[in-house]
């Protein structure tokens, strides 16, 4: 678990770093760029040093997430990843100078009480590989996150940014089974670790394009439900993810609070400029 809240960390700090590089970033003029997956996009704001340094945290991130997945079940780790919108949400206070409401810091403490349910109440993560099948399953997901975000990007606005934002819920979700599915990560016959690939970089893809236009709120809740429900039911139901004896109502009720308070945080998705002065081009070092 302190792995879990050490990506939850890394992945919050890159969030306030690479939203404001990719606001920045001048809107592309080619074909791509009313595209739910705009390459160009990407490739603009990685010009940028927020963007680099928010990558680097991310790098840093999936290591400590991978340690937790060997480790926790992965609904544990999926609600700690969640709770990264309330790590955002402080370090855009304390670097942004954002206001946060009186209920946003308690959406805070519900996530950080989830969370500390979750602690108390989940096993060891589960010894089962599941079907052979799910491999192939994972890999058509990964390629079904994709596709989702080409049609996704020609929707009108709040219905684009809830497929993109959900999209790349999805995407992520594919990073965390494909990394308990693989054993040996030089192993290139495992559909998984092509699954891995593909959903991160496609979940890379959508996020960058929901982070530029249309609702944040709704991308973000889109994410957070992507990137729980869907993997959370996969851990339990095929690879043996278990909660300690007679605490199973603990965990639930944990992951629900914990998630739950993710969502009344989503609108840190993107770390929204401030409403009054400072701006972010006033803000110092950025």
């Amino acid at each position: 678990m302190i792995c879990a809240l050490a990506s939850a960390v890394c992945f919050g700090t890159a969030t306030v770093l690479q939203a404001a590089a990719t606001r920045a970033a001048e809107p592309g003029t080619g074909a791509g760029a009313g595209s739910g997956v705009d390459a160009a996009l990407l490739l603009r704001a990685v010009r940028q040093w927020r963007y680099v340094a928010g990558l680097a945290l991310d790098g840093l991130g999936f290591v400590f997430q991978i340690l937790a997945l060997r480790s926790v079940p992965i609904y544990a780790v999926g609600a700690a990843l969640a709770a990264s919108l309330a790590v955002t949400a402080v370090v855009a206070a304390r670097l942004l100078k954002v206001r946060l409401s009186g209920t946003e810091w308690a959406a805070v403490g519900v996530v950080c009480a989830g969370l500390a349910l979750l602690g108390l109440s989940s096993g060891a993560e589960g010894k089962e590989a599941g079907p052979a099948s799910l491999h192939w399953w994972l890999l058509g997901v990964a390629a079904a996150v994709l596709l989702a975000g080409a049609v996704g990007g020609r929707l009108p606005d709040r219905a684009r940014a809830l497929v993109l934002g959900l999209g790349a819920g999805c995407g992520f979700g594919v990073v965390e089974v494909a990394v308990r599915l693989i054993d040996d990560p030089f192993d290139l016959t495992n559909p998984a670790l092509y699954a891995l690939l593909l959903g991160g970089g496609a979940a890379f893809l959508l996020l960058t394009s929901a982070l530029s236009r249309g609702s944040v709120t709704t991308a973000t809740a889109g994410m957070v439900i992507g990137e729980t429900i869907g993997p959370a039911v996969v851990g339990v139901a095929w690879l043996g993810d278990r909660t300690r004896d007679g605490l199973g109502w603990l965990t639930v009720t944990g992951f629900a609070v914990a998630v739950a308070g993710a969502l009344a945080l989503a609108r840190f998705g993107e770390a929204p400029e401030p409403d009054a002065e400072p701006s972010l081009q006033d803000v110092p070092g950025r």
